[in-house]
């Protein structure tokens, strides 16, 4: 039986609609718009797509949204000034810096220079550890994402064998600390694991996050397992495609995610949803 596809497209747009409702029913209790500042340093396509996807989601939720677009010959000086000008702005609620920055920029610095309150992308160090402790902070999209359409499963995570194949700070390692959070029992996994087809196999939740195509072969996947594909890669014919071999997963797998349309529009369903967070419940600074 062929598995239920997960349908990250259209549960982005369920989340965006109910979060322009309870930011309409906010305003008109008298709280501020939530605001988001975006940052973009050069020229680079993607990166020009993206916040330009961003900024058009927050326009269709009512977020108010200020754009800075510099130079990629800005001074890195220049780039933490605005940061900074930023996290003292009361009607900036969330700060996005889109990645990556131009040679001679110090990504960290940058990152770490946006106040904790602000990182809506949940990159700072201080979210990071906060979620490694299990405190409350603004969590990274992505991974939010992934547990948004994990939740929309209905399987029970708790006990259950997660494997997550990536160590990103971005993806790998803040997903698998949510799913310890529910209770899951996760292996991280990465280039070197011995065995990857083994670790695969026993695992009744995967999530691919490697960036390389085609990584988990489809006959690896446990019948019945959940597989969650957060790689999206670019093939030289011009089609995108997962970190999972789709076809024939979908064959074992009870419940997968497509690429394009599954983990991709759930990463700013739920940046919408940390600026959200950010303005009206902020959390520690």
């Amino acid at each position: 039986m062929a598995a239920r596809i997960l349908d990250g497209k259209a549960l982005a747009a369920r989340l965006r609609a109910e979060l322009r409702t309870r930011i309409e029913t906010g305003l008109a209790a008298g709280r501020p718009r939530p605001g988001l500042a975006t940052v973009l340093v050069g020229d680079d396509p993607a990166s020009h797509v993206y916040v330009r996807n961003k900024r058009k989601a927050c326009e269709e939720v009512g977020i108010a949204n200020v754009h800075h677009e510099l130079a990629a010959a800005t001074p890195p000086a220049a780039l933490l000034a605005l940061l900074r000008a930023l996290n003292a702005d009361p009607a900036v609620h969330g700060i996005l810096l889109q990645l990556p920055l131009p040679a001679g920029h110090d990504q960290h610095l940058a990152l770490e220079t946006v106040a904790s309150g602000k990182d809506v992308d949940g990159f700072h160090p201080l979210n990071q550890g906060r979620l490694l402790q299990g405190r409350p902070g603004l969590r990274p999209c992505t991974p939010l994402g992934v547990m948004r359409l994990l939740a929309e499963t209905g399987v029970a995570l708790a006990g259950k064998r997660a494997l997550v194949v990536g160590r990103s700070h971005i993806v790998g390692k803040p997903v698998a600390l949510l799913l310890l959070e529910q209770n899951a029992t996760v292996t991280l996994s990465h280039s070197r694991t011995e065995d990857l087809a083994g670790e695969v196999g026993r695992a009744a939740v995967l999530i691919a996050a490697t960036g390389k195509p085609g990584l988990i072969r489809g006959d690896w996947i446990r019948p019945g397992a959940v597989v969650i594909d957060v790689g999206i890669n670019r093939l030289p014919d011009g089609r995108l495609t997962g970190d999972v071999e789709f076809e024939a997963a979908a064959q074992r797998a009870a419940w997968i995610t497509p690429v394009p349309g599954g983990v991709g529009p759930m990463t700013i369903a739920l940046l919408l949803h940390n600026t959200l967070e950010a303005a009206w419940s902020p959390p520690p600074g």
